[in-house]
């Protein structure tokens, strides 16, 4: 390293967290994992315009480097191991952190490391931000109306992994202890929902709903079946705004207003079966805001709602914890449009978005966020949007990196 490069280097510092709040250097060290698949090229194309938006938003008085860390195909080649422990640990140590998506067996083979990473790093709430972008192809007359935030809990519930195969011992003694309900032939999962997990989920809810000027948090469960899983979230969930937030979130039957807010300042807290939110979502979505919900709830709500603005090339994500943040694209690894060069960047792009926002850099994302619409709303897609005739990734993020300098300019 030549004497000017180190002298750059050595300007960037870790993110900290210092009496319980971010603690944010101007230059700011963030470590990634590029992912599987079309991971390398859509990272690629990401942390190019995330780099252009922080430079044109604070004139180079900010910035931001991107450290790699290794996991999943690539870690597995180079270290024999698809989640190394330096990789988490990493993590731990810069507190914030961003990722391409990772390849997972269906059916057999190594647990998800998208779960090892969020469990291991305690991340316990998946945070995905769903609106639409005029532009984007929709299969909703009225797709505009969409605009949701969905709190999905991440440690438990299915993500608690706690399975057993059929004619294995554990299934011999459940079935002695529960008896006929499990049949001799069958494969056993638990449900696990703790109290302080789902509290802990429906308090950040709340808090983000009242922080950023949400009406109503909605609270989605199945416990009309499952009561003391699913009826216990609901339960807990009321909790929790009747002890922690009185006086600033009242319960929909106390609100004069129905759908909207009690009174400036409040917002209404409700709760929807599963299976009939599903429903409103696709029927009524203007009615819904921030959406609070156990953990395979949340996994089919998100990608619903993802559908009806685009697609999950669109749709950003977050892992959230007390100690961490890592910001992820939702889409799988694509590997049959790996290496082509036509992948969508826009769900690890917007998740950039997200991370800059938790670092409190708004008018980088902010800037992001319009140069994004812009280039969507001037006809700029990739394939996936275009129905197979939109641009390259790069071509994509040149044009949007080209935006936010427009926009840096004031257009």
């Amino acid at each position: 390293m030549n004497d000017r490069a180190e002298l750059d280097a050595a300007r960037y510092r870790k993110i900290s967290i210092e009496g319980g709040r971010l603690n944010v250097p101007d230059h700011a060290i963030v470590p990634y994992i590029e992912g599987d698949g079309v991971g390398p090229e859509i990272w690629e194309a990401t942390s190019m315009v995330l780099r252009t938006a922080v430079r044109c938003a604070y004139n180079g008085e900010r910035s931001v480097r991107f450290v790699e860390v290794l996991a999943g195909l690539k870690a597995q080649i180079q270290c024999g191991n698809p989640l190394p422990a330096e990789t988490l640990a990493a993590f731990r140590e810069y507190v914030v952190g961003i990722k391409g998506p990772l390849e997972t067996p269906v059916g057999g083979g190594i647990r998800s490391l998208n779960v090892a990473i969020r469990q291991a790093l305690d991340l316990y709430a998946c945070v995905r931000p769903v609106k639409y972008r005029p532009g984007v192809p929709s299969p909703l007359r009225y797709p505009e109306r969409v605009d949701v935030v969905i709190f999905r809990e991440n440690t438990e519930d299915v993500y608690a992994g706690i399975e057993y195969p059929a004619g294995s011992g554990m299934v011999d003694d459940l079935r002695e202890l529960i008896g006929p309900a499990i049949a001799g032939d069958s494969a056993v999962g638990l449900k696990i929902m703790s109290r302080e997990a789902s509290k802990r989920l429906v308090r950040k809810a709340i808090q983000y709903a009242l922080d950023n000027g949400r009406r109503s948090v909605t609270l989605v469960h199945k416990g009309n079946i499952m009561k003391h899983t699913e009826g216990a979230f609901r339960n807990w969930g009321y909790e929790v705004a009747r002890d922690e937030f009185p006086g600033r979130v009242v319960e929909e039957g106390d609100s004069k207003e129905g759908h909207g807010r009690a009174n400036e300042g409040t917002i209404v807290i409700k709760d929807r079966i599963a299976d009939n939110m599903m429903q409103q979502l696709l029927l009524h979505p203007e009615e819904y805001d921030v959406i609070a919900t156990p953990n395979l709830n949340g996994d089919y709500i998100s990608d619903l709602v993802a559908a009806e603005v685009g697609g999950l090339g669109i749709a950003p994500g977050a892992n959230v914890g007390t100690g961490c943040a890592v910001f992820e694209a939702t889409h799988g690894t694509a590997p049959d449009l790996a290496g082509k060069g036509r992948a969508n960047p826009c769900s690890l792009i917007l998740s950039g978005v997200m991370m800059l926002e938790h670092l409190g850099w708004k008018e980088a994302a902010s800037l992001l966020e319009k140069a994004l619409e812009h280039v969507i709303g001037g006809g700029v897609l990739t394939d996936d949007l275009a129905g197979g005739r939109g641009v390259s990734t790069w071509e994509f993020a040149q044009a949007l990196a080209g935006a936010v300098a427009d926009a840096g300019a004031g257009w």
